[in-house]
């Protein structure tokens, strides 16, 4: 997404990266357009098209000064409600974007209805419009929407070539061990070995499209002029430090979910491209405190139907309430069905549905904890709830921000790749009843206090986000 923003004289645009169930940009959108900045929200067709499909046409009508507009991604038209081919999407934004979005802003500039744009605020991963902006001489920021742990790993690409550590010789490496191997030379990411680097380093071939994509977009953010990390400094304080060693103009101003209670929303925008139910919260509201599981993996984790017939037995085989998230594209080329024997055993237990309003479920006392797959989003989510969290991370920094989960931050345990019931029941059986699952949960309640001190008034994310707004109304000076 990005976002076009102004006061009567100042406009931003704000452009979304396409890969999300959710359009995280959007949170940023709202605040900055709670402190009178006109904004255009720029997404994909495809994403625009979704937006209306899940929330209907008036959920895209704008507002005089919030107005949406779209470019094409370069992939043949789809009514699909469901994640693209990411490695395809990839490879067509970097071929594709650029033009059309260029000719946008040109358009937006040449119009009377509108402010002339004054900054433009682009996806990290979709840098084209950092590019854009500098080629018609507008003021640009980057906005990172995963985390500063994720981001630090990316950077490390280069850097794993120049040892030699990848390409990998061969398939081998995801079994013999290779993967343990410590990467005790990053600065700044303690305990991390090259299984909890970002997953696209897992290449036999260096023209990997997604190992290229990533890699230089996480580059190309450090070209910008200033970056927003949707984190607060002390829950990543050590990467974040030697970031600012390398690129010193960075704003932390998360969890934007937090920050935005100071700032009321004169539009509305509900970012998920996913209808939503809302009458699981009715169910959780009959269910008593911490006893439920919450069960969601992204928009984009996709298993086999072996692995999700193991998740529905080893949640009803931990007799514990449960809300479960099932996409309807979750298993890789076919719906997913579960045996009526698993529907009958949880009849009374469980709750499953195709998407829900996660900030909403997580805040809920009856939510004990977080099965996910480690996504930034669900992970800022449930610390600013303080929900700790059984992790099951697909691809992606997932693997990074489960490491930290599992570690630096003390919230979580992973489930191995290769799921089986036995495992989840006993995970959930920890997490809700063990020692140890009463001491991440206290954890975890601690990490919230810190994130609702970060973005109270007078906090670090909330300091930084009002520098934010003054600094980079300058940078065209």
């Amino acid at each position: 997404m990005f976002l076009s923003l102004s006061t009567p004289t100042m406009a931003w645009i704000i452009i979304e990266s396409n890969e999300s169930g959710r359009l995280p940009n959007s949170k940023t959108s709202k605040l900055i357009h709670s402190r009178d900045f006109h904004i255009t929200f720029v997404n994909t067709e495809f994403n625009h098209n979704r937006l209306i499909r899940s929330k209907g046409p008036d959920s895209v009508k704008g507002l005089p000064d919030f107005v949406f507009e779209t470019i094409p991604d370069g992939l043949p038209p789809s009514d699909k409600d469901g994640t693209q081919d990411v490695p395809a999407l990839c490879d067509s934004i970097k071929k594709t974007c650029l033009g059309p979005f260029k000719e946008l802003v040109t358009k937006i500039n040449s119009s009377s209805q509108v402010p002339q744009v004054t900054c433009i605020v682009a996806d990290g991963i979709m840098t084209f419009g950092s590019k854009a902006a500098r080629e018609l001489g507008i003021p640009e920021v980057t906005l990172w929407t995963a985390s500063a742990c994720g981001f630090m790993g990316y950077l490390q690409y280069g850097e794993l070539v120049k040892r030699g550590i990848i390409p990998f010789k061969d398939e081998n490496f995801m079994h013999d061990g290779t993967l343990d191997t410590p990467t005790d030379w990053i600065s700044g990411m303690k305990n991390v070995r090259l299984k909890d680097i970002p997953s696209f380093i897992r290449v036999t071939d260096l023209n990997d499209i997604m190992f290229n994509y990533l890699g230089s977009e996480a580059l190309n953010c450090l070209n910008s002029s200033a970056i927003i990390f949707n984190t607060f400094d002390e829950f990543e304080h050590e990467v974040l430090e030697v970031i600012l060693t390398m690129f010193p103009n960075i704003y932390t101003i998360g969890p934007l979910n937090l920050l935005g209670r100071h700032f009321p929303e004169s539009k509305s925008l509900n970012s998920s491209l996913w209808k939503e139910d809302t009458k699981c919260l009715e169910w959780l509201d009959k269910k008593k405190p911490n006893s439920v599981v919450y069960v969601n993996y992204g928009s984009v984790t996709m298993m086999t139907d072996q692995h999700l017939i193991e998740f529905a037995w080893g949640l009803a085989n931990s007799k514990h309430p449960f809300l479960w998230i099932v996409r309807a594209d979750v298993v890789k080329g076919d719906l997913p069905i579960l045996p009526e024997e698993f529907l009958e055993e949880i009849k009374d237990r469980g709750y499953i549905t195709g998407w829900c309003a996660q900030d909403q479920v997580l805040a809920h006392p009856s939510v004990g904890v977080f099965l996910t797959h480690s996504g930034w989003n669900s992970t800022i989510e449930t610390i600013s709830h303080g929900v700790p969290v059984i992790c099951w991370p697909f691809f992606a920094e997932q693997q990074t921000n489960c490491r930290y989960s599992c570690t630096t931050w003390e919230i979580g345990m992973e489930v191995s790749p290769d799921v089986k019931r036995h495992e989840i029941e006993a995970l959930v059986k920890e997490m809700l009843e063990g020692e140890k699952g009463i001491k991440m949960r206290e954890k975890a309640k601690e990490w919230k206090k810190k994130a609702d001190e970060a973005t109270d008034v007078g906090g670090s994310s909330y300091n930084n986000f009002k520098r934010l707004l003054k600094e980079a109304l300058q940078l065209g000076e």
